[in-house]
């Protein structure tokens, strides 16, 4: 069902695409020279609504295209977070208690939601673009290409798409940066939210000692460093844009002063500008994709990491059947560690069933790793 899904949203895309790449162009090519033609002769009504209806035809196509390769690509995009999420949540039912000895419990729920989200927010806007962006860019380089070798060949047409290929420097170089701190921004929040888990979760124990200020300050640690970290993050992400719209006036710009000197008419360079415009467009748009991408791949390295995290402690092939518990715990040298850090070293103790038994020793002393063994 999801690759069917997938297949009709691809096609979708490319007509969508394509619809804007060449479609507008080539009705502002066909269309505003029947109108607006001085030495003409007058059109007959159904012709002139026949001529007009080319406008709500192109968007007619693109927009329903459009429309239907993001819905589908929604639907796609919640079934795969939904089994993501799944196989996350029955990862950590399987994990050793020494595992969440070593992660905070808002680290784990953060992962489990706000990097699963990330992650459906990437899928959706990759898979939205990277098929729609591409034809949209191949359609209106067709028609660059096609209409400048009509008028002068070979020179204009390389004149007019000289700038294309210049403004992808940027998206590469902005996007190296960017994937070096994508994943800075999911630590820091799941850093946040951990500092919430802690906090509400002890709240009594807060107010009875009077620590209210120093978990505000401790607060505030973690939030600086998120806000830090999103602040990096949106230093190369805001850059992106502008950059790629100054290079494409530049581009514009070039062309302008060509077509100037070659005498072109304005019915031509009209409908070419219009196509190197709708080709600059899928550029900025796959430049915003490049850095949705390095958020998604931050995202995904965090739950790749719960989720191939090896479980050292196996079932036997042929475990021991219990018929009936006696209600006696006994250890007998007994020796636990949380990674180098011992926590009990060779304990012994035997308590009988039906005896109340109470674990008393200082901070650090292994009571909660003797009760969380029993």
């Amino acid at each position: 069902m999801n690759r069917t899904l997938l297949m009709i949203a691809i096609v979708c895309g490319i007509v969508s695409g394509v619809a804007s790449g060449a479609g507008l162009p080539l009705m502002v090519d066909r269309v505003f020279p029947v109108i607006f033609a001085t030495n003409a002769e007058p059109l007959t009504t159904w012709q002139l609504i026949a001529v007009v209806l080319w406008l709500p035809a192109v968007f007619l196509v693109r927009g329903g295209a459009g429309y239907l390769n993001a819905f589908l690509l929604q639907i796609v995009g919640t079934r795969i977070l939904e089994a993501i999420r799944r196989d996350y949540f029955a990862k950590l039912q399987n994990l050793p208690l020494s595992f969440f000895g070593r992660n905070s419990t808002g680290d784990l729920i953060s992962r489990g939601l706000a990097d699963a989200n990330q992650l459906q927010f990437t899928l959706i806007s990759v898979a939205n673009e990277i098929v729609r962006s591409p034809a949209t860019l191949i359609g209106s380089i067709a028609f660059v290409a096609y209409k400048a070798n009509q008028v002068e060949g070979l020179p204009f047409v390389l004149v007019c798409l000289a700038v294309v290929p210049l403004t992808v420097l940027p998206i590469r170089h902005i996007g190296k940066k960017l994937a070096r701190r994508s994943g800075g921004i999911q630590k820091e929040l799941g850093a946040v939210s951990s500092r919430f888990n802690e906090n509400l979760a002890a709240a009594r124990e807060i107010r009875a000692f009077g620590l209210e200020k120093r978990e505000t300050e401790r607060f505030g640690v973690v939030s600086r460093a998120l806000i830090h970290a999103q602040m990096r993050f949106g230093k190369y992400e805001k850059a992106l844009a502008p950059l790629i719209e100054i290079l494409s006036a530049v581009g514009i710009s070039f062309t302008l002063l060509y077509a100037y000197r070659i005498h072109l008419d304005q019915k031509t360079f009209v409908a070419l500008i219009t196509a190197l415009y709708a080709s600059y467009d899928p550029i900025k748009r796959l430049g915003a994709l490049s850095n949705e991408l390095n958020r998604g791949l931050g995202a995904l390295d965090r739950l790749e990491a719960v989720l191939n995290e090896p479980n050292p402690i196996q079932d036997p092939v042929q475990p021991v059947v219990v018929d009936r518990l006696r209600g006696q715990i006994a250890f007998t040298d007994v020796t636990f560690a949380y990674d180098d850090r011992s926590a009990l070293t060779r304990i012994t103790v035997s308590i009988p069933a039906g005896t109340v038994c109470a674990l008393v020793g200082p901070s650090g002393a292994g009571k909660s790793t003797f009760a969380n063994l029993v």
